[in-house]
């Protein structure tokens, strides 16, 4: 699973890594979907998404686990910033590492 930081203002202010990593991954972990498609969508990106928020954190980290499990390349990110410093996602990385 990559944990991928995102723009925290223009949507272009992003790192050529991290575009690489989203337009090659199956699954995109996103906080709030609507919010990171606009974000692929400014790059040209189309990926599967998921919702990993606070509310649906647990049961979204098995549903992760379960398409890692299966071979699938898996992106997380938040709305701006990287995951899991004051977002949700901690839960998820401390899942898939264990």
């Amino acid at each position: 699973m990559y944990v991928v930081a995102t723009p925290l203002g223009n949507l272009h202010d992003i790192t050529l890594r991290a575009l690489a990593v989203l337009a090659a991954v199956d699954v995109v972990a996103a906080e709030d979907t609507r919010h990171s498609q606009r974000l692929l969508d400014a790059h040209g990106i189309r990926a599967r998404m998921l919702a990993v928020h606070q509310h649906n954190e647990q049961e979204a980290a098995g549903a992760i686990v379960a398409e890692l499990a299966a071979g699938r390349q898996v992106a997380l990110i938040t709305d701006a910033g990287t995951p899991a410093v004051s977002d949700p996602g901690a839960r998820l990385v401390a899942r898939v590492r264990a």
